[in-house]
């Protein structure tokens, strides 16, 4: 074993020094076996890579073609093999498994990272990401404003929704839930209109599972160049878990405060001798009560996936997802005054029988072909299905003198609405070079269809005293559906980018996008009539147009980048009508943004520090109880974001962030207001320590606050959600039990038990209330 390690894993002598890993070369390996792929890059580098043939027979490894060091083409070669690399003195790096890294090793000091998708991987940075660039681009070296949170910080924080997790990134804010069936967030002052997107396709309207995420990328700004139709403040992507060729089982158990409990399993591992068929499965049950009266939530989410290597440049990823989830609808509290009304967290505004049932289904298929190791097409397809039937009852009007609420019930038990969207993208992606200018472009087309129908009832419902409530849910016997509306929404676009890089420092980017697109959407109301009279009644609208996106790097030194950007987008709303049953105009967004980005300790400690300016036309918001919207008009948004991640001394994990957001009305009636549920100032800290103390290693603690400024309620700034800070604490044991992973983790969410509040509809009549202290445990098992 010696022999073989030192003769079939070793490939050159030492020449260079630590200084030499650290240092960008360019370097051309094509597609092939691994073995033969790390002697490529250890005769390319001068490093010796140490690892036996045993381990890595029947890997194969992507091609590399670029400017990079040897820790960042180690991460792309092992992507996807569960194997890592431990930086063994100042030339030498060895190939270990990660349930070899995961488990206790205080003989070998990790000075560099993991494979970022190998389970158990403790990083809290991230040094790449995808979502901006369609391609793995370093973050120093992309004019963008990129955020990632790692599935380390999202199981430290015992993260449950997208919620949890993206409270670790600057300028975004929860939004209204709409009773908690559904996600929206504020990015740098604008609403993201229930869109997000997981792998890149969008999904609308629903609360995501985070049991199958590996990281979750935030993209500020208007990002429409290559995702079609989407609100200028910025995205959230989802990244999914997938394949790896090591085995590896994880089963966790969930319990706490309000009868929580949840139940998580992942398991990955390759199906055949080869490695070249790996499969990924995703389980979660989630049951758990609330502490708002009547509240609960019961969930099942399953999520398998398929990767064949049909060649070693051919693959075909196969996803599917299913989701089924039942809550209580609860639109929160109201205001009274100029802030939400003073009334027992518990208490609930609705009724009891205000139920809701999302059932969703996503199927993915992704082929991907590399030409050769510069270029690579990529064909993706999806189709996502909501089935949902809700019950809704929520106030209209309050009399603050007296307490009563008048409300109104909306949905139904016999009332579904179902939505399909059909999804495709086609990418082709290359590095070439001109007169010793590199060059990496991206071509590609996108689709996106989405049809819903949805019928509903609209009635009256029985007044509340908020003070006193006798709740009395509206008798539905003999009622029969009177609201009804219709949307056919289709778009396609085509988009480029260059990426040009220029004495190995400078970097401009390119490009723009043509979108073409017909809304046909209707509704009608009253009794008699149809789903066919709202399909009749549609108005259709087409509309095209270009929008042009721009960026530059300039990186002095490896650890330094400066960039700046300015990009057009062309926003969601048209696939919303008024109350007139018209097509809304287009939103259109326009954002200037500049800043700096720092990565310090090989890649360990990154920041970005931003300031942008950003204007959107045609703003509107929903109705609530109502299929329609309301234009507001033009608003902007300026403001300065700092996001700093990663390991500050060994052990320990930091995320820092600071927000400052000036958001306001420029035109009509709300003229100078601000925009509601964003904060002037806002800024988050969490931080985890692992011992180093021999006879404590195995333990963790954490803690973290997240506070903001007081917040406009809805648009004419009537009423304010006062300032609020939320701290949270964890403490996690890992044993070592044989070659396996034991962690005991305690995780307390509003450690000072503060009345905190979530997002607003943009009415006076849904406030989300946050949680109180809360306590939640958990047991996994690794292996």
């Amino acid at each position: 074993m010696q022999k073989n390690l030192w003769v079939i894993g070793l490939s050159i002598i030492m020449f260079s020094g630590f200084a030499q890993a650290q240092s960008n070369k360019v370097l051309s390996i094509p597609a092939q076996n691994l073995p033969d792929a790390l002697h490529s890059l250890s005769s390319q580098t001068g490093i010796q890579i140490l690892f036996t043939a045993e381990q890595l027979k029947g890997f194969q490894s992507p091609a590399i073609n670029g400017s990079m060091n040897t820790e960042q083409a180690l991460i792309r070669l092992l992507q996807g093999t569960s194997y890592t690399w431990l930086a063994s003195g100042q030339n030498t790096y060895v190939i270990k498994s990660a349930a070899e890294v995961a488990t206790v090793m205080p003989e070998v000091r990790v000075t560099g990272a993991m494979n970022p998708d190998t389970p158990g991987n403790p990083s809290y940075t991230r040094t790449n990401a995808s979502t901006a660039t369609k391609y793995n681009l370093p973050l120093i070296k992309t004019p963008v404003s990129v955020q990632v949170v790692p599935r380390a910080v999202m199981e430290d924080q015992q993260a449950v929704q997208v919620e949890d997790a993206i409270r670790n990134v600057s300028g975004v804010f929860p939004g209204f839930t709409f009773g908690g069936f559904a996600e929206e967030f504020m990015i740098r002052g604008f609403n993201t209109n229930f869109a997000n997107y997981r792998d890149g396709f969008r999904t609308q309207a629903a609360r995501l599972s985070l049991a199958n995420i590996e990281r979750v990328e935030v993209v500020k700004g208007a990002a429409t160049n290559f995702y079609g139709r989407i609100e200028p403040g910025g995205m959230i992507n989802l990244i999914t878990k997938r394949p790896q060729a090591q085995r590896y089982y994880s089963l966790n158990q969930q319990f706490g405060s309000f009868n929580q409990y949840q139940t998580l399993v992942d398991t990955t591992g390759a199906l055949n001798e080869s490695g070249t068929l790996l499969y990924r499965l995703n389980f979660e049950y989630l049951n758990k009560d609330s502490f708002r009266d009547f509240g609960f939530t019961k969930r099942y989410f399953v999520a398998p996936s398929v990767t064949w290597k049909i060649t070693p440049n051919t693959q075909l990823d196969l996803d599917f997802m299913y989701s089924n989830e039942k809550s209580l609808v609860d639109y929160g509290h109201v205001a009274l005054g100029n802030r939400p009304a003073k009334l027992p967290r518990s208490r609930l505004l609705g009724e009891p029988t205000d139920i809701s049932t999302h059932e969703l289904y996503n199927t993915y298929a992704t082929l991907t072909h590399a030409f050769s190791d510069s270029w690579q097409i990529r064909a993706r397809f999806g189709h996502f299905f909501r089935h949902a039937i809700d019950g809704e009852t929520f106030g209209t009007s309050l009399n603050e003198a007296t307490g009563i609420l008048e409300r109104i019930f909306y949905g139904g038990p016999t009332s579904p609405g179902n939505e399909h969207t059909y999804q495709g993208t086609v990418d082709v992606t290359g590095r070439f070079y001109t007169a010793g200018i590199e060059h990496n472009v991206l071509a590609g087309w996108e689709y996106n269809g989405r049809f819903g129908q949805y019928r509903a009832i609209s009635i009256d419902a029985n007044p509340i005293n908020i003070f006193n409530p006798q709740y009395n849910p509206v008798n539905l016997g003999g009622v029969k559906e009177n609201l009804f509306s219709h949307s056919d929404n289709e778009w396609n676009g085509i988009y480029f980018q260059d990426q040009i890089t220029l004495f190995d420092k400078l970097h401009i980017m390119g490009g723009g996008r043509y979108d073409w697109a017909s809304q046909e959407t209707g509704w009608v109301s009253g009794i008699g009539q149809s789903l066919a009279d709202a399909r009749a009644a549609s108005n259709k609208i087409t509309n095209a147009r270009f929008s042009p996106r721009a960026g530059i790097v300039y990186q002095p030194w490896e650890w330094l980048s400066f960039y700046g950007n300015y990009v057009q987008s062309l926003g969601t709303e048209n696939a919303a009508f008024g109350a007139d049953g018209n097509v809304l105009k287009p939103q259109i967004g326009e954002q200037f943004e500049g800043g700096f980005k720092t990565s310090f300790f090989e890649g360990r400690l990154n920041s970005n520090v931003a300031y942008y300016r950003l204007t959107k036309q045609n703003l509107a918001f929903r109705v609530p109880g109502q299929p329609y919207s309301t234009p507001i008009g033009q608003a902007r948004s300026q403001g300065v974001e700092v996001d700093i991640s990663g390991q500050i001394i060994q052990g320990l994990n930091l995320i820092l962030t600071y927000a400052y957001t000036d958001a306001e009305v420029l035109e009509g009636a709300n003229k100078g207001n601000r925009l509601w549920n964003v904060p002037k100032h806002a800024g988050s800290l969490w931080a985890r320590y692992d011992m180093q103390y021999e006879p404590l290693r195995g333990l963790s603690i954490g803690a973290g606050i997240y506070a903001q400024d007081k917040r406009p309620g809805d648009p004419a700034n009537t009423y304010f959600l006062p300032a609020q800070a939320r701290v949270d604490a964890m403490v996690r044991y890992r044993p070592p039990v044989m070659h396996s992973r034991l962690s005991l983790q305690l995780n307390i969410y509003n450690l000072a038990d503060s009345t905190l509040y979530g997002g607003t509809l943009g009415d006076r009549f849904s406030v989300n209330v946050d949680v109180p202290r809360t306590f939640v445990g958990s047991i996994r098992y690794e292996m």
